[in-house]
């Protein structure tokens, strides 16, 4: 079985979140090793209450991981604060290199803040040279690099070019914000066309949808799969979640 280590915060509703993650890889035949960052109480509406794991447990939990010698890809959720952004990135760094995901979570789909923005500027500045790929909306895109949401195609691949301007070694912007009939995303990779990942636009909207994409893709980066097959794997993974209530 590929393990995959996610590294992320718990939802209390259960739709995203460290439950959505461990459940997309059940679904997908990969094993989970947890490191979890932060408890939060939260509905479909709002959230309530968030506490922050200290960072110096958030890296025991990491490193224990790596210790089972078990883990072959990583994936990155809510981390909450600076502090958590930097015991994080300090943690991988000592350990063997495997595909890590980004799934930059700045915000709850309520609203409310999951990262605060020292800790914006460290994930930009410290984490996200350091992972295979970064999975953001078109709000995290744009709140990543500190200017307005991005407002045509031309405009988001501008952006995701900016992003790997400032380390990213790829980029999946996910385009489930934005309108029309069919959900693109777009995978930008350095000195390669734009790979387009088109799906059927499903009229209702689902939490735990990030979740759930970059989970998937380091499930198929632990069993081996190249970026793009990952990537449009988990694109028809979610696509499927959308189209059921389960």
């Amino acid at each position: 079985m590929s393990d995959v280590l996610v590294i992320a915060g718990s939802d209390s509703s259960g739709g995203a979140g460290l439950t959505r993650d461990v459940l997309t890889l059940r679904r997908l035949g990969a094993g989970a090793l947890c490191a979890l960052t932060a408890v939060t109480a939260q509905s479909d509406v709002t959230v309530t209450s968030i506490h922050l794991v200290p960072p110096q447990i958030i890296r025991a939990q990491i490193d224990a991981a790596f210790a089972t010698l078990r883990v072959r890809a990583v994936k990155i959720g809510m981390l909450g604060t600076e502090a958590a952004v930097l015991a994080v990135a300090a943690a991988l760094a000592t350990h063997a290199p495997v595909p890590m995901v980004l799934d930059p979570v700045l915000a709850a789909s309520s609203g409310a803040a999951l990262l605060d923005r020292q800790g914006q500027a460290a994930l930009r500045e410290v984490l996200l040279p350091r992972v295979t790929l970064l999975t953001p909306n078109i709000p995290e895109a744009a709140a990543l690099l500190g200017v307005a949401s991005a407002g045509s195609e031309q405009e988001l691949l501008r952006q995701g070019e900016a992003l790997l301007s400032v380390g990213a070694r790829a980029v999946l912007l996910k385009g489930g914000h934005d309108s029309g009939a069919l959900a693109t995303d777009y995978l930008l990779t350095p000195g390669a066309a734009v790979l387009r990942l088109s799906a059927a636009r499903v009229a209702r909207g689902r939490r735990g949808t990030g979740c759930a994409l970059s989970s998937a893709i380091a499930a198929g980066l632990a069993a081996g799969q190249q970026l793009a097959d990952a990537c449009a794997r988990a694109k028809q993974h979610v696509t499927e979640l959308l189209q059921h209530d389960d």
